[in-house]
Protein backbone atom coordinates (compact mmCIF):
# COMPACT_ATOMS: atom_id res chain seq x y z
CA UNK A 1 0.00 0.00 0.00
CA UNK A 2 0.98 3.47 -0.88
CA UNK A 3 0.59 6.29 2.01
CA UNK A 4 -1.82 9.03 0.83
CA UNK A 5 -0.24 12.79 1.26
CA UNK A 6 -2.30 15.85 1.36
CA UNK A 7 -2.00 18.90 -0.28
CA UNK A 8 0.65 20.24 1.77
CA UNK A 9 2.45 16.90 1.38
CA UNK A 10 2.18 15.72 4.87
CA UNK A 11 1.20 11.82 5.39
CA UNK A 12 -2.04 11.54 7.69
CA UNK A 13 -3.69 14.29 10.05
CA UNK A 14 -1.31 15.53 12.06
CA UNK A 15 1.75 14.42 10.43
CA UNK A 16 5.11 15.38 11.06
CA UNK A 17 8.23 15.27 8.41
CA UNK A 18 11.14 16.93 10.09
CA UNK A 19 12.47 16.94 13.87
CA UNK A 20 12.97 19.40 15.44
CA UNK A 21 9.75 21.40 13.54
CA UNK A 22 11.35 24.73 14.16
CA UNK A 23 14.78 25.94 13.28
CA UNK A 24 16.63 29.20 13.90
CA UNK A 25 15.41 31.81 11.27
CA UNK A 26 19.61 33.16 12.26
CA UNK A 27 21.21 30.35 10.74
CA UNK A 28 22.96 30.46 7.09
CA UNK A 29 22.65 27.10 6.08
CA UNK A 30 19.78 24.20 6.29
CA UNK A 31 20.76 20.76 7.00
CA UNK A 32 18.17 17.82 5.65
CA UNK A 33 19.00 14.21 7.61
CA UNK A 34 18.11 11.14 5.77
CA UNK A 35 17.53 8.02 8.12
CA UNK A 36 18.32 4.35 6.63
CA UNK A 37 15.91 1.42 6.51
CA UNK A 38 13.93 0.71 8.87
CA UNK A 39 15.03 3.30 11.57
CA UNK A 40 13.54 7.03 11.99
CA UNK A 41 15.21 10.37 13.39
CA UNK A 42 16.72 8.84 16.26
CA UNK A 43 19.49 7.61 14.84
CA UNK A 44 21.02 11.10 14.82
CA UNK A 45 19.96 12.14 18.42
CA UNK A 46 23.30 13.24 18.79
CA UNK A 47 24.05 15.56 15.93
CA UNK A 48 23.00 18.06 17.45
CA UNK A 49 25.37 18.50 20.01
CA UNK A 50 28.09 17.58 16.62
CA UNK A 51 27.14 20.67 14.25
CA UNK A 52 28.19 24.17 14.78
CA UNK A 53 24.74 26.74 15.51
CA UNK A 54 25.38 28.11 11.88
CA UNK A 55 24.00 25.02 10.50
CA UNK A 56 20.29 23.99 11.17
CA UNK A 57 19.42 20.51 10.86
CA UNK A 58 16.11 18.59 10.69
CA UNK A 59 16.30 15.20 10.22
CA UNK A 60 13.48 13.58 7.74
CA UNK A 61 11.01 11.34 10.39
CA UNK A 62 8.84 9.12 7.51
CA UNK A 63 5.56 7.87 8.34
CA UNK A 64 5.67 4.25 9.89
CA UNK A 65 7.70 4.81 13.04
CA UNK A 66 7.98 6.48 16.21
CA UNK A 67 5.77 9.31 16.75
CA UNK A 68 4.33 8.81 13.19
CA UNK A 69 3.69 5.33 14.11
CA UNK A 70 -0.12 5.41 13.41
CA UNK A 71 0.72 6.13 9.85
CA UNK A 72 0.92 3.77 6.94
CA UNK A 73 4.77 3.54 5.77
CA UNK A 74 5.28 3.64 2.32
CA UNK A 75 6.33 0.86 0.18
CA UNK A 76 7.00 2.21 -3.57
CA UNK A 77 9.99 4.42 -3.76
CA UNK A 78 8.53 7.08 -6.27
CA UNK A 79 4.93 7.73 -4.19
CA UNK A 80 7.44 8.01 -1.50
CA UNK A 81 10.01 10.32 -3.22
CA UNK A 82 6.91 12.36 -4.71
CA UNK A 83 5.77 13.41 -0.70
CA UNK A 84 9.43 14.26 -0.12
CA UNK A 85 9.65 16.42 -3.31
CA UNK A 86 6.47 18.13 -2.25
CA UNK A 87 7.38 18.80 1.48
CA UNK A 88 10.88 19.71 1.38
CA UNK A 89 10.22 21.73 -1.65
CA UNK A 90 7.51 23.84 0.49
CA UNK A 91 9.95 24.14 3.30
CA UNK A 92 13.16 25.76 1.44
CA UNK A 93 13.77 29.51 2.20
CA UNK A 94 16.51 31.63 0.84
CA UNK A 95 18.87 29.62 3.10
CA UNK A 96 21.31 27.49 1.36
CA UNK A 97 20.42 23.62 2.44
CA UNK A 98 22.31 20.49 2.12
CA UNK A 99 21.37 16.66 2.12
CA UNK A 100 22.80 13.84 4.32
CA UNK A 101 21.61 10.38 4.39
CA UNK A 102 22.83 7.02 5.40
CA UNK A 103 22.13 4.09 3.49
CA UNK A 104 18.43 4.58 2.23
CA UNK A 105 18.55 7.89 3.78
CA UNK A 106 21.46 8.75 0.97
CA UNK A 107 19.79 6.96 -2.32
CA UNK A 108 16.74 9.82 -1.41
CA UNK A 109 18.84 12.62 -0.88
CA UNK A 110 20.49 11.67 -4.21
CA UNK A 111 16.90 11.36 -5.82
CA UNK A 112 15.28 14.41 -4.67
CA UNK A 113 18.28 16.68 -5.20
CA UNK A 114 17.85 15.35 -9.17
CA UNK A 115 13.95 15.90 -8.54
CA UNK A 116 13.82 19.19 -7.11
CA UNK A 117 16.42 20.95 -9.85
CA UNK A 118 14.38 19.31 -12.52
CA UNK A 119 11.02 20.96 -10.72
CA UNK A 120 13.00 24.64 -11.24
CA UNK A 121 14.16 24.47 -7.72
CA UNK A 122 17.79 25.70 -6.90
CA UNK A 123 20.50 22.35 -6.00
CA UNK A 124 21.39 21.97 -2.45
CA UNK A 125 24.96 22.87 -2.27
CA UNK A 126 26.14 19.35 -1.35
CA UNK A 127 24.70 15.85 -0.93
CA UNK A 128 26.23 13.43 1.21
CA UNK A 129 26.13 9.55 0.94
CA UNK A 130 26.52 7.35 3.45
CA UNK A 131 26.47 3.41 3.17
CA UNK A 132 25.26 3.66 -0.21
CA UNK A 133 26.48 4.11 -3.55
CA UNK A 134 24.47 3.92 -6.66
CA UNK A 135 26.60 1.03 -8.14
CA UNK A 136 27.93 -2.11 -5.86
CA UNK A 137 25.24 -1.65 -3.29
CA UNK A 138 23.56 -5.14 -2.41
CA UNK A 139 19.69 -3.70 -3.05
CA UNK A 140 17.27 -5.50 -1.18
CA UNK A 141 14.55 -7.38 -3.35
CA UNK A 142 10.51 -8.09 -3.04
CA UNK A 143 11.93 -11.31 -1.81
CA UNK A 144 13.58 -10.14 1.17
CA UNK A 145 10.80 -8.13 1.94
CA UNK A 146 8.76 -11.22 2.55
CA UNK A 147 10.83 -13.20 3.97
CA UNK A 148 9.24 -14.99 7.08
CA UNK A 149 9.90 -13.31 10.37
CA UNK A 150 12.76 -15.78 11.46
CA UNK A 151 14.60 -15.49 7.94
CA UNK A 152 14.19 -11.93 7.83
CA UNK A 153 15.90 -11.75 11.30
CA UNK A 154 18.68 -13.97 10.39
CA UNK A 155 19.14 -12.16 7.08
CA UNK A 156 19.54 -8.49 9.08
CA UNK A 157 22.08 -10.24 11.52
CA UNK A 158 23.78 -11.97 8.90
CA UNK A 159 24.31 -8.46 7.15
CA UNK A 160 24.75 -6.24 10.04
CA UNK A 161 21.63 -4.15 8.26
CA UNK A 162 20.43 -2.73 11.38
CA UNK A 163 22.75 -1.21 14.66
CA UNK A 164 23.69 -3.39 17.07
CA UNK A 165 21.34 -2.21 20.06
CA UNK A 166 18.19 -2.63 17.61
CA UNK A 167 19.25 -6.41 16.95
CA UNK A 168 19.88 -6.96 20.30
CA UNK A 169 16.94 -5.97 21.80
CA UNK A 170 13.67 -8.02 21.19
CA UNK A 171 11.10 -5.86 21.71
CA UNK A 172 12.94 -2.78 19.81
CA UNK A 173 13.40 -5.02 17.06
CA UNK A 174 9.66 -6.38 17.00
CA UNK A 175 8.82 -2.80 16.48
CA UNK A 176 10.78 -2.14 13.80
CA UNK A 177 10.06 -5.44 11.62
CA UNK A 178 6.94 -4.03 9.90
CA UNK A 179 8.90 -0.52 9.18
CA UNK A 180 11.99 -2.57 7.73
CA UNK A 181 10.15 -4.82 5.58
CA UNK A 182 7.99 -1.42 4.04
CA UNK A 183 11.71 0.54 3.77
CA UNK A 184 13.12 -3.42 2.06
CA UNK A 185 9.72 -3.20 -0.33
CA UNK A 186 10.77 0.68 -0.82
CA UNK A 187 14.44 0.08 -2.07
CA UNK A 188 13.45 -3.24 -4.42
CA UNK A 189 11.04 -0.62 -6.20
CA UNK A 190 13.48 1.91 -6.55
CA UNK A 191 14.23 2.38 -10.66
CA UNK A 192 18.24 3.82 -11.68
CA UNK A 193 17.37 6.47 -13.58
CA UNK A 194 21.06 7.42 -13.53
CA UNK A 195 20.78 10.77 -12.67
CA UNK A 196 23.58 13.33 -12.41
CA UNK A 197 23.12 15.73 -10.05
CA UNK A 198 24.02 19.53 -10.60
CA UNK A 199 25.68 20.04 -7.08
CA UNK A 200 28.53 18.18 -5.36
CA UNK A 201 28.76 15.03 -3.67
CA UNK A 202 30.99 13.24 -1.11
CA UNK A 203 30.35 9.98 0.49
CA UNK A 204 31.50 7.94 3.70
CA UNK A 205 31.48 4.49 4.17
CA UNK A 206 32.18 1.51 6.64
CA UNK A 207 35.66 -0.40 5.37
CA UNK A 208 33.87 -3.60 6.10
CA UNK A 209 30.52 -2.72 5.21
CA UNK A 210 28.80 -6.38 3.47
CA UNK A 211 26.63 -4.23 1.35
CA UNK A 212 28.77 -2.80 -0.77
CA UNK A 213 30.90 -4.10 -3.34
CA UNK A 214 34.68 -3.11 -3.74
CA UNK A 215 34.85 -0.02 -5.16
CA UNK A 216 31.51 0.59 -5.30
CA UNK A 217 31.56 4.89 -3.98
CA UNK A 218 33.70 5.39 -7.63
CA UNK A 219 30.30 5.18 -9.26
CA UNK A 220 29.19 8.40 -7.44
CA UNK A 221 31.87 10.29 -9.87
CA UNK A 222 29.59 9.95 -12.71
CA UNK A 223 26.86 11.11 -10.96
CA UNK A 224 27.41 14.14 -10.05
CA UNK A 225 29.48 17.32 -11.43
CA UNK A 226 31.61 17.86 -8.38
CA UNK A 227 32.75 14.25 -6.66
CA UNK A 228 34.53 15.42 -3.47
CA UNK A 229 35.59 11.82 -2.74
CA UNK A 230 35.05 9.29 0.33
CA UNK A 231 36.01 9.12 3.34
CA UNK A 232 36.27 5.50 4.79
CA UNK A 233 36.27 3.87 8.52
CA UNK A 234 36.88 1.31 10.45
CA UNK A 235 33.53 -0.84 10.79
CA UNK A 236 30.46 -2.25 8.75
CA UNK A 237 27.37 -0.75 7.34
CA UNK A 238 26.92 1.25 10.95
CA UNK A 239 30.33 2.76 11.16
CA UNK A 240 28.58 5.61 11.60
CA UNK A 241 27.63 5.38 14.99
CA UNK A 242 31.27 4.95 16.17
CA UNK A 243 32.80 7.64 13.79
CA UNK A 244 29.75 10.13 14.30
CA UNK A 245 31.87 13.18 15.59
CA UNK A 246 34.76 11.95 12.42
CA UNK A 247 31.79 11.92 9.77
CA UNK A 248 30.12 15.74 10.97
CA UNK A 249 33.57 17.52 11.22
CA UNK A 250 34.17 16.52 8.01
CA UNK A 251 30.56 17.65 6.60
CA UNK A 252 31.05 20.32 8.15
CA UNK A 253 33.94 21.54 6.81
CA UNK A 254 32.93 20.73 3.49
CA UNK A 255 29.75 22.77 3.73
CA UNK A 256 31.58 25.85 5.38
CA UNK A 257 33.68 25.59 2.20
CA UNK A 258 30.57 25.51 -0.39
CA UNK A 259 28.88 27.99 1.76
CA UNK A 260 31.38 30.56 1.38
CA UNK A 261 32.27 29.75 -1.95
CA UNK A 262 28.61 30.49 -2.94
CA UNK A 263 28.43 34.27 -1.72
Amino acid sequence: MTAPTNATGVTGAGGRWFEPTEIDPDTTLRLFLFPHAGSGVSIYRDWGGLLPPSIAYQCVQLPGRQQRRGEPAFTEMEPLLDALRETIAAELDERPYAFFGHCMGAQLAYRLAAMLVADGERPPVLVAASGWAPEGFRTPTMEHARLPEEDLRQWIVDLGSLPADVMHDEELLAMVIPTLRADLAVCATAVDREERVPCPVVSYGGRSDPLMFPGAMASWQDRTVNYLGNSEFPGGHFYIEEHALTVTSDLVRHLQRLVAAAR
